[in-house]
């Protein structure tokens, strides 16, 4: 809502003057429970580093009208035969190419296996704080990460997330690097 007089406009400029979204971000950061620490700590008011300017959400608001579709690449045949297994490997290089986004079926992975992981990535980030500490980090050379915002430093407003990623190649993590919830698979 903006101001409705001069006097209020003066105020606002001045409370913007004042912000400091580096000095919020970093303290953020430095407490390393992400969104989840601020939703346990019972916030009440979302804070300013994630509030996006006006300008953005309606250039987000237009993107959405452009129509996308993720490609759906079906492994199907893909170990029983040259030709499909060429077929496959174009299609997949092709969805990377335009959009890096794809969707594989007949992949082979069973439904509980995918399942028991969509659990335990929810087990992990319901754990204590102390214990998630172990992953959070902003080194990208780290082959285990528990962050919020990857680019938390970079965009206008931040994402309202945690995230957590492993890098599973050239060299995987050892199991006994990961949170118990992946360890196994």
């Amino acid at each position: 809502m903006g101001a409705t007089s001069k006097d209020e406009a003066e105020v606002e400029g001045a409370v913007e003057s004042q912000y400091d979204q580096e000095k919020e971000i970093r303290a953020f950061d430095e407490t390393k429970a992400g969104v989840k620490g601020l939703v346990d700590a019972g916030i009440n008011k979302l804070p300013r580093m994630f509030i996006h300017p006006e300008s953005s959400l309606e250039k987000s608001i237009n993107a959405r009208e452009e129509t996308f579709s993720i490609p759906v690449i079906d492994l199907e045949g893909m170990d029983k035969d040259p030709v499909r297994r060429k077929e496959i490997v174009d299609k997949v290089r092709d969805a990377s190419e335009r959009g890096g986004f794809f969707q594989v079926v007949n992949h082979g992975i069973q439904i509980s296996v995918l399942e028991e992981m969509i659990h335990g990535a929810r087990r992990f980030f319901e754990q204590d704080t102390k214990v998630k500490k172990k992953w959070y980090t902003r080194d990208r050379t780290k082959r285990v990460v528990y962050n919020c915002n990857f680019d938390l430093y970079s965009p206008t407003a931040a994402n309202w997330r945690d995230t957590t990623y492993s890098v599973m190649a050239p060299n995987p993590p050892a199991p006994e690097e990961l949170p118990m919830f992946a360890a196994k698979y």
